[in-house]
């Protein structure tokens, strides 16, 4: 097992045993060329809130105490159309409400496409969300975690993420000379984008992700509804009504296709909100279905 380089910084929260910087691929970042591209870091009142232009990817590492540590995990892909990443509220704050219920939490900072950056800029975040799979499964002894209870949730475009994840695990896109399975154990999509389809899509994110001249054949093969199958993880969903941003029909599809195949699935919708709803109550209110989901399904006890 290759060694990786850890960074420690300072723990800003009681409930937090550490928090680390990993980078994500410890040798050569696949899928990448030379570039001359720099990272903007937008902070709020001391705190990372938005990240833009990310070339490096990484996971910070959250890890609850020993005492309540359950032994699950959760990647942590924030949103923000494939331009950004909000890496406060869909990411910091998430990750600490997981460490408060004893569930380790690991927000990847995933390379926003760019053909500036990559050869291919449609399978950086993929690649990115793979790697960060194999990564915390690789160390799940290491980082005190069960290897089979490993899962993801993703925000908006990086419930898009999220989903690809889960839905494109059979494909490695990233060097897997080890076969570590690099399928979700788990996912959990908030206002998600789903599809790349014309009457589904959010064309920023596709726009960003795929160009503005995506062939049909990208389009179907990232719209991750068509995807699923009875092997496709756990999910749980959840969506405004009155979402303007990312039509609730995307939810509301992936929903059928995984009842349709018999996947174990839950779902909640709110009539109001728009985008982004969940983020105006604070994390660990509005996440507690979600827990009781967790719980529910044995992911927790």
């Amino acid at each position: 097992m290759k060694a990786i380089t850890l960074m420690l910084f300072l723990i800003v929260s009681i409930q937090l045993e550490a928090q680390q910087i990993v980078d994500l691929y410890p040798n050569a970042i696949p899928n990448s060329k030379p570039y001359s591209m720099i990272e903007e870091v937008i902070e709020k009142n001391g705190q990372v809130s938005w990240i833009k232009k990310v070339s490096k990817p990484t996971l910070t590492i959250y890890q609850p105490e020993k005492e309540m540590a359950t032994g699950a995990a959760v990647i942590i892909c924030p949103g923000g159309g494939y331009s950004g990443e909000s890496y406060l509220k869909e990411g910091t704050q998430i990750a600490e409400a997981f460490v408060k219920k004893g569930i380790a939490a690991f927000i990847l900072k995933y390379r926003l496409p760019s053909d500036s950056i990559m050869i291919d800029k449609s399978i950086g975040p993929i690649q990115d969300a793979q790697q960060a799979i194999k990564t915390v499964r690789q160390h799940a002894s290491e980082w005190g975690l069960d290897a089979y209870k490993i899962g993801i949730i993703g925000f908006s475009a990086g419930g898009h993420l999220a989903a690809t994840a889960g839905t494109h695990f059979n494909k490695s896109y990233i060097p897997n000379d080890e076969k570590i399975s690099l399928k979700p154990d788990f996912m959990m999509l908030i206002y998600p984008v789903i599809s790349m389809k014309d009457e589904l899509a959010h064309l920023g994110s596709r726009q960003n992700l795929l160009g503005k001249d995506a062939s049909e054949e990208q389009k179907l093969l990232f719209s991750n509804e068509l995807h699923i199958d009875q092997n496709t993880p756990p999910t749980w969903l959840t969506h405004a009504g009155d979402d303007n941003v990312v039509t609730v029909e995307n939810s509301i599809r992936f929903y059928q296709e995984l009842i349709r195949n018999q996947v174990p699935a839950e779902m909640h919708l709110y009539p109001k909100g728009n985008h982004g709803f969940v983020l105006s109550s604070p994390a660990d209110e509005w996440m507690q279905p979600l827990f009781s989901w967790m719980n529910k399904s044995g992911i927790v006890k």
